[in-house]
Formats: C-alpha cells, structure tokens, sequence
C-alpha cells in the first residue's frame, strides 16, 4: 500500500495504525495515550497529523493507513496542534519535576537528592554525592549566599529546610564510609520543568504533619522524572512555560501505595486511560469531564501488577525506589 507522508510517496503495510507505520519509516510520532501492545482510546491528541485531503487533523494512534492517503506529519499547523495539546495537559500536571533547590545551587550540588538519602538514614551515600562535586575540599556553603533555601518550597510551609547547616555536617564528617556516588546526572536547564503551584492552607496543614523527617524536607522531585514523556515532549516542543498556568485541584504530593513498588500520584495523572483500559478490576475513571479522575478502588490494590508503571507517561504511576 503506497501513502504520501509529507508530500513523498512510502510503502506501507496497511496492518498496523499510522503511528506505528510511521515509526517504522523513520519518523518520530509523539503520543502519550498510546503503547504498543495496549490498550488505549485515542484521547492526548498529541500523535496528531493532518488528513492533506479533507483538512482533518486525526489521532495517528488510532488511524489505518489507506491507499493514496495523503498526510502532514511536520507542518506548522500540526506541531501547533501537538504544542497545545501538550500544554493543555501540562495545566492538569502539578508537579515539581526537579527540586527548586537542585535546579539553584551554585556549586551543582544536588540537595534533594542529599536530603533524601539523608532522611533515609543514608549518610554515608549522602556525603559521597558532596564529595563527588568538591572532592575533599571545604564546602562552599560557608560563603554561599544559599539560593537553596530561599527558594526551598518548605519555606512556604513555615521554616525552610536547613540545606547549608546539613551539608556542611555531612561533608565534615569523616567517620562516614565510603560508598559510590550513584548521583543524576547533572541538571540540564534546557530541559523542562513543571512547577507544582502554591500550596492551600489545607495543604500546608497537612504537609507540616506528613513530612516530619530529621530534615524536613518535602522532597519535590518527582520520582518518575526521568522516563517521563510529558517532559521529553514538551522539552522538545521549546515549552519553558505553559500558557495555560497549573489548574489542577487535586491534592499536591498525595502518594497512593497500590502494591509492592507500585505507587500512584494522582496531582501527575494526565487522564491517558493507559492504566484503565490495561488493568482488571483495578483502575478506573471516576466522574466526567473536567472533573474525571483516574482513581484506583482499595479492593483492587491487591492484584494489581508493577508492570503498570511502564505504560504510564509521567511520573503518576512508578514504582518507588526503596
């Protein structure tokens, strides 16, 4: 079966949808509703390309190939498309993906990730992310004007985190062991980051008595950063910001436990269906429109699969590293 891709005729098979046809021909069709091998209903439209012959823009996700079809895969008027898309769902997004305090450090220290090893009762893994940066070498705390806790989000809540007076104790004690520095690599600030908003009084309320670790630390980075779509896309659509601001109302940083690893934060979830229509008995849409949520029913944690987390986009669904 012979179709037109951009004004260039290519072979196709006619079996499988465009996307996946398209794939195969070397071109990078985004989509975030879709996995190859699931089941899904077309519902990002962020996989858009334009039908030439009629003006419809249509889901390639969802769509068969036929003979003398003719498609735009890279006009303006489908990564516009794709760009409004992503960010209408970005404004249902709320999320810190990278911790503010990690994304100001002068010295490219990571905070977060110190904070977290540090709360976990990890010093010597924690000292070994400062070592890995300033050697053994005094740390540059002491003359730092500490951007990381003017900007630390638990100062919002009441008292920022004490960033400089908890790194320098970890850097100064050499008691601790050794251990290698399994540390992200270094922050790319090209790379998109999503903020979470304010939090509500409520929040706050409930933040002041969930997180009560030896730093305080609310630990903002999401845990599903790295294999999440939302962001790899909207990065290279040159989305710094949305236009659409965040408008979500779902409770930030609430963590639901579905089974083993598996964890849920519904403030991340996109809506995309992928752990709906690939779980049995498990998770489900609650409500319609605006207000429809994907929730996950207490009586169906138990035979829910890990494997979930592969299918989800962003950072909503992961499993958690312990």
């Amino acid at each position: 079966m012979k179709i037109i891709v951009n004004d260039k005729e290519l072979e196709v098979s006619g079996q499988e949808t465009l996307i996946e046809e398209l794939n195969k021909l070397g071109y990078d069709i985004p989509s975030l509703c879709y996995a190859k091998d699931a089941r899904h209903q077309a519902s990002c439209m962020v996989c858009m390309v334009k039908n030439v012959a009629n003006g419809q823009m249509i889901p390639s996700c969802s769509t068969y190939p036929t003979e003398g079809m003719h498609i735009e895969t890279d006009s303006e008027e489908v990564l516009a498309l794709r760009q409004m898309s992503l960010e209408l769902l970005l404004s249902d997004h709320r999320a810190d993906c990278e911790a503010p305090c990690s994304l100001v450090c002068p010295a490219k220290l990571d905070p977060a990730q110190i904070m977290l090893y540090y709360d976990k009762g990890q010093k010597a893994e924690a000292r070994s992310l400062i070592t890995k940066v300033i050697g053994e070498n005094e740390v540059p705390c002491s003359t730092c004007k500490a951007p990381c806790e003017k900007i630390c989000r638990r100062g919002t809540v009441d008292e920022h985190v004490s960033i400089r007076e908890i790194v320098t104790a970890l850097a100064a004690d050499t008691s601790l062991a050794q251990v290698p520095a399994h540390s992200k690599a270094v922050l790319d600030k090209n790379v998109f980051t999503s903020k979470l908003g304010r939090f509500t009084s409520v929040e706050k309320e409930w933040l002041k008595e969930e997180y009560h670790d030896a730093s305080r630390c609310l630990h903002c980075a999401c845990e599903g950063r790295e294999k999440c779509k939302l962001r790899a896309y909207s990065t290279k659509a040159g989305i710094k910001s949305t236009r659409y601001g965040v408008s979500s109302a779902l409770p930030v940083k609430e963590q639901i436990k579905v089974v083993g690893k598996l964890c849920y934060e519904p403030a991340k979830c996109v809506r995309c269906g992928l752990c709906v229509y690939n779980s049995e008995d498990g998770f489900t849409f609650q409500h319609r429109g605006f207000v429809m949520q994907v929730v996950i029913p207490e009586e169906s944690k138990s035979h829910m699969q890990e494997s979930l987390a592969r299918l989800c986009p962003t950072g909503a669904l992961y499993l958690e590293d312990e």
